[in-house]
């Protein structure tokens, strides 16, 4: 008996663990602007990510360096991996810039803020990273030039418990190497 109350706690616990964010579907729209269909592992289903898709167009080598190291990151809402619209130029003028030059390589490192527990924001860190690094592929970069990597709670952008900070450390950020 005393067994059998041990196991029914620790499925207690276990089930208030749980979170309902999704992160096996990752809405992702290719820069032609048709829908991209993604399998839900688990269930077999398929969702569709729409979004609108604005393109840039960078003149210059110059203009286009500077804005290379003013726009490198892209912020996500609370436990979410979708990618905002607002973003969406940001990681096409980088995916411009990375297919002009094959031998660029890049790194998408998720963050995540302080909130929840290690393993599920390395996760969750990860999912942005992957997020990221799909758009980039679906807008043409070679996926031999792009590495996700997750780094959950642990580098904060901003200290801070105040939602502006946390704000701050939901984030993916292209790094080049």
């Amino acid at each position: 008996m005393n067994r059998l109350v041990w196991v029914a706690a620790f499925a207690v616990l276990l089930s208030a663990c749980g979170s309902s964010v999704k992160l096996d579907e990752v809405p992702v729209e290719d820069k032609s602007g048709t829908s991209v269909s993604v399998v839900d592992n688990k269930a077999g289903s398929s969702g569709v990510g729409q979004s609108a898709v604005t393109s840039v167009a960078l003149d210059n080598a110059g203009s286009n360096a500077a804005m290379m190291a003013a726009n490198r990151t892209v912020y996500f809402d609370y436990d979410s991996f979708v990618i905002r619209s607002e973003f969406q130029s940001v990681i096409e003028s980088h995916a411009k810039f990375i297919r002009a030059d094959k031998s660029k390589k890049v790194a998408i490192e998720g963050h995540t803020d302080e909130r929840g527990g290690r393993e599920y924001n390395l996760a969750l860190g990860q999912k942005r990273a992957e997020a990221v690094r799909r758009a980039l592929t679906l807008s043409g970069v070679s996926d031999s030039q792009i590495e996700a990597v997750s780094f959950g709670k642990e580098k904060p952008a901003v200290m801070g418990s105040t939602e502006e900070a946390m704000a701050k450390n939901r984030r993916a950020e292209i790094v080049y190497r």
